[in-house]
Parts: structure tokens; sequence; C-alpha cells
């Protein structure tokens, strides 16, 4: 066949049409086939959760059927209590609600009203506490209180404005046990009076076994720091006693009350006729949550050998407030640390002196950081009979360094003559080389009794002043984006003040004595300073706020005393008095001469004996 150029070209586009075609016609059938294999897969896997889901529910309602067959299995007279439906109820007054529940016939939860964490919420206590202990169901059979139905009663308002609530668990064959709670006004002590019925055969050899597990969550600013600063406290034999580096502790003796402390709060159980025997188990939080520390105590007490038994306890969850502390039971006020240990000597200051001083001040001023700076000033009133002789002895030598310089190079490396010449100069000036030391032997006791203080004062708990939005914890100008050891992720601005205030002591100090040839003497006074900056950064800012009023009172001393109080040329003129005057020796002085001038002879002796 003949085929001229425009049959041949018409060939060639129909035959690209036809491949464009079946090409474009293959991928929408890929497309569709992909479009149902998706849709496929999603059902597939929504029938595999829908599969696993039924599996699920499947398990937890075999395990609940389990967990129920065996409760009921255990319950032994008490049959109709081992399967129920949690109820509760509230009983609340001006500073507390409390939540029991009857599961266990206990306290479910404890909120706070005039209280607030560092999540601006209500503070909530025994949250995650519970409290059981075991009886005798049946014959060979027992089981713990807390996995048992209480039939709540009503809730009945006595005259005097207490409240009531009874939980009661029958058993088929009489035998009874009741948990009577009852909150007062204004209160945070709730009363617990567990009563029985068949106390026999409910309790193995009359012992009531209490287990009481407590496990704490942060309050305040930092779970780190409050972690560091909770513990236990406990009353045993009527005296006080803690645990906080330990992880355990065993009642030889018995305890009246043990209490789960965190920084501000605590949660305390009072036995009115104590605990005969027991131990506590304390185990702090490692991580970086809000969990503190959870705190398990196995309580002991024998109970009267009757058939019904009444035994009175007492819960107290709220602040540890001194004042409120003291009213509930012997030794709790001592909750409140104002001095432990190593630190004890320091209670009484805080006791009778700080604690009475700072009521004082804040009965009139409002806000707490200028409470701290007129407490500050009274204490800085009161030492100061103390200190002023020290001051001015510091004067005198700054009076004196001109010429103690020239003396020390009169003397070259004869550092026993010049110590005996220098001691002559101070003496006819008047001048205690040691009376420096009496403002920083003050400041210890007066410091540990004020850190005990402000990390236990609940007053000061929230309270802004200036740029610190609670002076109970640190103030932060700076967050950093990581942390460095010893000092932390932020800078507190009343550290750097308190640090830089301390600086400045330390230069003036430095400028009142001789020049100093060994390097370590001669900046030693400016690493202390230095030190205080990681000491003082993650302390509260009430401590770092007091201490920087205190430096700024003794700089301001210093000044006062130096330009307006020493007379430099009187005591140069009293000195060349002296010096002209018959000169009469102690025998203090004569022996220490003597001393001095064997030590010189043997030094040179030894000199003579070296050349040789």
């Amino acid at each position: 066949m003949k085929t001229d150029k425009n049959t041949v070209i018409g060939f060639v586009l129909l035959g690209i049409l036809m491949f464009l075609y079946f090409w474009y016609t293959s991928q929408q059938q890929n497309a569709i086939i992909e479009m149902k294999k998706r849709e496929e897969d999603s059902l597939s896997k929504v029938a595999a959760a829908r599969m696993k889901l039924v599996d699920t529910v499947a398990l937890k309602t075999d395990s609940l059927k389990r967990d129920s067959a065996v409760r009921v299995a255990v319950a032994g007279n008490f049959t109709d209590a081992a399967v129920g439906q949690e109820q509760e109820t509230a009983i609340e007054n001006e500073l507390v609600k409390v939540n029991f529940t009857n599961k266990g016939g206990q306290i479910k939860s404890v909120v706070l009203k005039n209280y607030k964490d560092a999540n601006n919420q209500l503070v909530v206590l025994s949250n995650n506490s519970s409290i059981s202990y075991a009886i005798n169901t049946a014959p060979a059979q027992s089981a713990t209180i807390d996995n048992l139905y209480f039939t709540p009663g009503a809730l009945t308002k006595n005259a005097d404005g207490s409240q009531t609530l009874r939980y009661t668990l029958s058993a088929a064959n009489g035998q009874s046990i009741t948990h009577e709670f009852s909150l007062q006004p204004n209160s945070y002590k709730i009363g617990w009076k567990l009563g029985m019925n068949g106390t026999a055969q409910l309790l193995t050899n009359n012992a009531l076994n209490l287990n009481w597990t407590v496990a704490t969550q942060q309050m305040e600013r930092t779970s780190q720091y409050e972690r560091q600063v909770s513990n236990i406290c406990f009353s045993e034999d009527n005296e006080f006693d803690y645990i906080s580096s330990n992880t355990d502790h065993t009642f030889e003796k018995p305890a009246q009350w043990v209490a789960v402390v965190q920084q501000f709060f605590n949660s305390t159980l009072i036995a009115d006729n104590s605990f005969n025997s027991g131990s506590i188990k304390w185990a702090r939080a490692t991580d970086s949550s809000r969990n503190l520390a959870t705190a398990t105590s196995t309580l002991q007490m024998k109970v009267p050998a009757a058939a019904s038994i009444s035994v009175p306890f007492h819960f107290y969850v709220g602040p540890n407030e001194y004042e409120i502390l003291a009213k509930q039971a012997p030794e709790m006020d001592k909750i409140v640390n104002l001095g432990r240990d190593m630190y004890s000597f320091v209670r009484p200051i805080n006791k009778y002196i700080i604690m009475n001083v700072f009521d004082f001040f804040a009965s009139f001023v409002k806000n707490y950081g200028w409470v701290i700076l007129l407490l500050t000033l009274f204490i800085r009133l009161v030492t100061a009979p103390l200190t002023y002789s020290s001051y001015l002895s510091g004067a005198k030598m700054k009076a004196l360094r001109p010429e103690l310089d020239i003396l020390k190079k009169k003397m070259g490396d004869d550092q026993q003559g010049f110590a005996m010449e220098q001691m002559k100069l101070f003496r006819e000036a008047g001048v205690n080389p040691l009376g420096g030391c009496i403002p920083a032997l003050l400041q210890i006791p007066i410091f540990f009794a004020l850190y005990s203080f402000f990390n236990s004062e609940i007053a000061l708990r929230g309270q802004a002043f200036l740029w610190s939005e609670d002076l109970s914890s640190f103030d932060s100008i700076a967050n950093l984006p990581f942390t460095i050891p010893a000092f932390g992720n932020h800078i507190s601005l009343f550290t750097i003040t308190a640090v830089i205030t301390s600086f400045l002591i330390s230069i003036y100090n430095m400028s009142m004595t001789p020049t100093q040839d060994n390097p370590a003497l001669k900046y030693m006074p400016y690493i202390f300073p230095f030190m205080l900056l990681f000491i003082f950064n993650s302390l509260p800012s009430a401590l770092t706020w007091y201490y920087t009023v205190s430096n700024v009172v003794t700089l301001l001393l210093q000044f006062v005393i130096q330009n307006y109080i020493i007379d430099h040329d009187k005591i140069l003129a009293k000195i060349e008095a002296k010096r002209k005057a018959p000169k009469t020796k102690s025998k203090w002085q004569e022996r220490y001469e003597q001393m001095v001038d064997s030590q010189k002879k043997v030094q040179e002796l030894k000199n003579k004996t070296t050349k040789k």
C-alpha cells in the first residue's frame, strides 16, 4: 500500500494517543487498587483495635470478677461488705474540707482552705494515703479493712458545733466494726474512734496491727528543696525524735504519734493510748516528679480483752504552725524545726527571742519583708554592745596601719620581732587584735537560728516583697537554660546583694590590717563571699534579705565609727604619750617577751649551725 507523508504522521499521532490512553487508564486503576488497599488496611486496624478493646474489657472484667471472687472468699462472715460501690462524704469547717470514703471507712483527702500550692490550687493532703488493719473474718480466714465496704451513716451536727460521721461494718454472726470520725470548728484535728463488737474473734491475741501509708507530693516551688527538708517525726516514750537521712526506724518503746512532715505541712496519726511497738520505712523519691517521699508505718497496739472496745485516735492534717501544733499533742510543736541535733543550741534563741520579736513586728507591719528588716535591726541593736568595741578596735587598727607598714619594713624577715612590736603598738593604742572576731562569732548562732526559722516559718509562705514572689523560697531574676552544679538554674538577686555587701566588708577589713605577704591570707577574705554565692542561691529569700540588711548595717556602722567617732590624731598622740611615759610590763607581757626572745636565740643558733 502506498503511503504518503500525511498518512504516516496520522498513524504516529494515533499511536501516541493510544499509548497515552492506556498509560492513563493503567495509572487510574493502580490508584483505585491502592485506595482499596488502604481502606482494607484501615478496616483491618479498626477491627483489630476493636478486638483488642474487647479483649481488654474482657480481661478487666475477668480481673474484677476474680478480685471480687477473692474478696468474697476471704470476707467470711462479712460477705456483704466484700463487693460494693465507693461513696464519698465530706465534712468541712472554716479551715478544712475532709473527704471520707466508705471503702475502708477512712479519710480520702483533706483540702486546706487557707493555703494554696505552687500551682495556685488549694493544698490537698492525704489524697495518697491509706490506713488499714487485718481482722479475722472467719476461722482461718482474714481480710484487710481497706478492701471492705462500710455502710455510711448520716452526718450528725452536734450541739458544740462539731460534726460526726459514722461508718459501720456488720457481720452475719453479730460481729461489727465502727469507724466514727468527728471534726471540731476551726480545727485541723480529726477524731477517729475505732469500735469493735466481738473483739476476741476479730483480733488475734487482742493485737491491733495498723498499717498507715502516706505518699507526699510537691506543694512548694521546687520539689528538690522540699524533698530535702521533708522528714518523719514521732514521739517515742514521750520524747521527740525524727528521721531524715535514715530510711527506717523501729520503736523500742511506746510511741504516741507519728508525723509525715513536708516543709510547711504534715499528716500525723495520734494514738491517745499509745502504740506498744512498730516500725517506719521512709523512702524519698529520686526523680524530678512532684512525688516527694513515701512513708509506711506498721504500728501495733494491745487492746483490752473485752467483748466490745473503743479505741481513740486522732489525725492532724494541716500546717506546721508552732502555736497550733503545741495544742495537738505533747512534743508536736517540735515538728517545726527551730534547731535540731548539732544546731539544737539555736532552738532557745528561736523559741524565746526570734519568734516573739517576729510576731510582735508582724502584729502591726503587714509586709513581711519590712518585718524581717525590723527584726534585723533589733538583732543588731541587741548585739551592739558586743560588736561596738570590736568595730572600734578595727577602726583604730586602720589608723595604725601606716605605722604597722613602716614597722614591717623595719623588721624585715624577723616575723617574731614584728609580732612583739605589733603587740606593743596595739597595747599602747588600746586595740584588741581579736576584737574583729566577735561579729563573725556572733553571726554563727544567729545565722543558723534564722536559717532554721525562715525555712519553717509558714507565715512567710507566699509572701511577696520587692522582686521576690515568695519569701519562703529563693527569688529569681533570671532562669538559666542549664544547671550549674551547687548553684542551680536561676540567679537570685538577694543572693547577689548579700554577696556584694559581704565583699565590701571584706575589702574594708583588709584595709584595716597590715599588708599580707602570704597569698593565701591575702585572698582568703575574698573567697568567703564567693562561696556565699553558691550557698545562698537556693536558700529562702527571707534569709538572703536578712543577710543583706545586716551587712549594710555593718558597713554603715564601720563608716560612722571610722569617720565620726574615731579621732586618728588623738590615737597617734596617745601612742606617743605612752611611749614617752615610764613603761611597766605585765607578767603576761614579760612571759611573752621571754618566750619570743628564747625563740629568737634558738633560731640564731640554728642559723649559725647551718652556716658552719
